[in-house]
């Protein structure tokens, strides 16, 4: 009985051990048949290295600001009486915008001025009276005196009336007043902001290393969202003596005329300088390159025993314009780069080259089917 099942034990051990054999056996020549398999190549798209002429420019974003901007507001205290401006409206300089109730004090300075008249009679009657030896110089200077005095007290309450009304310090255009007919309003109350459009500041900043590029009376263009690719031209009218230590840049300052107001301050502006003569530089798809921190590649496509081979390649890249990047270092004109697929590629990797059906690569900043 005990040999039966040892026979058993044999029989079985080894029948397990065939199947785990020949499953093992199996996929051992699967898989060599899998590795040595020729993987078929990569279906990619490729643009040539083409060459163009580039005009250097030095870009950056800037922000509108008013010449002059400022919120107006009322020294004395008061009920208003009349507000004689419309919101949105162009103010004259000088313009009167709003009329505080001065009632009490023209009142007053009507009795102020009367006191004023009976002083200087006063002091005309003395004057005479000092001629003829009728007084002495002390009661004639006393007079003068308080006609002085009754004079500047007219001075004074008119100089109190004046802060009742409100004038335009200069010709801008008014916002959206913040005050209503017949408000009691204390003195420093913002009434209306007060904006000088024509002509209008740009300012922007410009790294260190450009401050050569730039000087007081250079041209400039600019774009800004509201008036898509409409260029408005201005020119340079300031240049900051300093640099920043915290940014290492430089402040500019452009002037634009606006006479149809369209630029407003805070608008976002996409500055443009030309600098110099136009260059030939080596052009190819920003979408060719993989950039990283240990340096940007190309994948480069070149023929091998009738197959077309992609080739791992590190470039020295410039500026970037629209869909295309110059390239310094690492390409030659005519050479073919991949453009898409990147991701499956890998150093000799055999590709096979599609049709591109995308638009062609443009160096507009802001592409449009007029420009693709």
């Amino acid at each position: 009985m005990l040999k039966r099942m040892i026979i058993m034990l044999i029989l079985v051990t080894v029948l397990f051990g065939g199947i785990f054999g020949y499953k093992a056996v199996g996929n051992y020549f699967m898989n060599q048949f899998f590795d040595n398999m020729p993987m078929p190549p990569a279906a990619i798209t490729a643009s040539t290295v083409n060459t163009a002429q580039w005009q250097p420019t030095v870009n950056a974003i800037g922000s509108f600001a008013a010449v002059n901007s400022t919120e107006l507001t009322t020294e004395a205290s008061g009920i208003i009486r009349s507000i004689r401006f419309k919101n949105g409206a162009l103010i004259k300089k000088g313009e009167l915008l709003v009329q505080l109730d001065d009632s009490v004090d023209q009142a007053e300075l009507a009795r102020l001025k009367a006191a004023e008249q009976l002083a200087k009679l006063e002091q005309s009657r003395l004057e005479r009276l000092f001629r003829d030896n009728g007084v002495s110089e002390l009661e004639l200077r006393r007079r003068e005196s308080e006609a002085a005095q009754a004079s500047a007290a007219v001075a004074s309450q008119q100089a109190r009336i004046a802060q009742k009304s409100l004038y335009a310090p200069f010709d801008g255009v008014a916002g959206i007043r913040q005050v209503s007919l017949g408000q009691l309003l204390t003195g420093g109350t913002t009434v209306v902001s007060l904006q000088s459009l024509d002509p209008i500041y740009l300012n922007f900043t410009l790294p260190e290393q450009q401050l050569a590029l730039i000087e007081v009376g250079k041209p400039l263009t600019v774009r800004v969202d509201a008036y898509g690719e409409q260029a408005f031209s201005g020119v340079i009218t300031a240049v900051a003596p300093g640099i920043r230590e915290s940014s290492r840049s430089i402040e500019v300052q452009a002037t634009f005329a606006n006479p149809q107001q369209l630029l407003r301050p805070g608008m976002f502006a996409r500055v443009s300088m030309t600098t110099g003569e136009p260059n030939t530089v080596t052009l190819i798809p920003q979408t060719a390159v993989q950039f990283n921190p240990y340096g940007n590649s190309v994948f480069v496509i070149t023929e091998q025993d009738g197959q077309q081979i992609a080739q791992q390649r590190f470039i020295r890249t410039g500026e970037a314009r629209g869909d295309l990047i110059a390239v310094i270092a690492g390409l030659e004109p005519g050479e073919q780069v991949a453009t898409s697929g990147l991701l499956k590629l890998r150093n000799g990797a055999v590709v096979n080259i599609v049709e591109n059906s995308q638009a062609e690569p443009s160096a507009e900043l802001r592409p449009t089917p007029a420009n693709q």
